[in-house]
Parts: C-alpha cells; sequence; structure tokens
C-alpha cells in the first residue's frame, strides 16, 4: 500500500469519527440540528432506535436511489454509510445531556466547528463522496440544476419531514447551514490528498475516480 493511499485511508477514518462525534455534540446542544439531522432525529424518536442507527439505515435507502441515477459508490462512500452512525452512537455514550445554556451553547459552536473540520478531511481524501453529498451531485448532473438550487429543494424537504416527525429546528440549524460551508472551503486547500497517478486505488472503479 502507497504512502499517498495510507494517509488518504487515515484521513478518511479520522474525518468520519469526528463527523459523527460533531454531530452528536450539536445533538446533546438541544439548539436545532442539520437538516438531514432532523430527519435522522425524528426518525429514531418514531421508530424507538438510537440516532445512528438510523442515519446507517437512511445512508443505505439514499445509496439505492444512486442506481437509477448510474451514480457509483467508492470505498469513502460505503465507509461514511457505516462509521458516521457508529460514532454518533459512541459519542452519545460518552456525552450525557447538557446542563445550562452556557454549555448547551458550547456544545453547539464545538459541534459545527469539528463538523467543518470533518467535511474537509473526509472530502479531502478523494475516497468518494458521502451517501447525500454523492445524491445532490448526481441530481445535478442529470437535471441541469444549479448545486445551490438542487441542496436547497432536497435539504428543505428533509428539514420539514424530520420537523413533522419531532426533529429539533433551531439556531443550530441556521449556524450549521452559515458556516459549515466556509468552514470547509477554507480547510479543504491543506487537507486534499489527490489519488496518485498510474495507482491501483480503493477510492476508483473501473479505473475511473468517484471523489
Amino acid at each position: 500500500m502507497s504512502l499517498n493511499l495510507t494517509r488518504r485511508l487515515a484521513q478518511l477514518f479520522v474525518g468520519l469519527a469526528l463527523y459523527g462525534a460533531s454531530l452528536a455534540l450539536v445533538l446533546r446542544a438541544g439548539l436545532g440540528l442539520a437538516p438531514w439531522d432532523v430527519l435522522h432525529q425524528g426518525l429514531a424518536e418514531r421508530l424507538d432506535v438510537s440516532i445512528g442507527q438510523v442515519l446507517i439505515g437512511v445512508s443505505f435507502a439514499v445509496l439505492l436511489l444512486w442506481i437509477p441515477l448510474r451514480e457509483r459508490p467508492g470505498f469513502g462512500t460505503v465507509a461514511n454509510a457505516v462509521l458516521v452512525g457508529v460514532f454518533v452512537d459512541l459519542t452519545l455514550v460518552v456525552v450525557g445531556e447538557a446542563d445550562g445554556w452556557p454549555l448547551r451553547v458550547l456544545l453547539l459552536l464545538a459541534g459545527v466547528g469539528l463538523n467543518g473540520l470533518a467535511t474537509a478531511l473526509y472530502i479531502g481524501a478523494s475516497l468518494g463522496p458521502g451517501p447525500r453529498d454523492g445524491l445532490m451531485t448526481a441530481l445535478v448532473r442529470r437535471t441541469g440544476r444549479s448545486v445551490r438550487s438542487v441542496r436547497t429543494v432536497l435539504e428543505v424537504s428533509v428539514l420539514v419531514v424530520g420537523w413533522l416527525l419531532g426533529g429539533t429546528v433551531g439556531v443550530g440549524t441556521v449556524l450549521y447551514a452559515v458556516a459549515i460551508g466556509p468552514i470547509a472551503h477554507a480547510l479543504l486547500p491543506l487537507l486534499t490528498v489527490e489519488p496518485r497517478r498510474g495507482a491501483r486505488d480503493v477510492g476508483t472503479v473501473e479505473g475511473e475516480g468517484i471523489a
């Protein structure tokens, strides 16, 4: 295994672990979740299962939508579908309910900041998009619509459904929407590791990159 691939795999797993931990911190803050996580929380409450289990289930359900869109997953896509949910549940075991506004605000800010870093880490590993990001980019290619419009429709849709199911919408939802993009954008140039040319790569299918 090349040093390039070793670094990318390590960066992927660290990123996914931190991503799951960051979602748990925002959840414990109780001040509002990201749109997809509003859906995950609402489903978890309705189904009486952990939010991590729901996250994994929704990830694979979204991957089924890739089939008619002819989108192909990378190694990082499958790892994302499984590991983020696992690390959400593990972190929730360690981090208890927040008591008082100062701690809740601190958890929210820490969770959003950590999520931005984690996003840059796993995307920068160039081993495949997450299930939800891949769905968005596939729809952009198939419909010819802009990334902004497709993402808005997707996230507003899951947000409304999640809210109707009992998911938490609040200031954290707005903060996530405003902050994650700029944080990830600033960090991506520092954390992006390009695949080495000519090497066999776990992030490719039939010789074509999936990043």
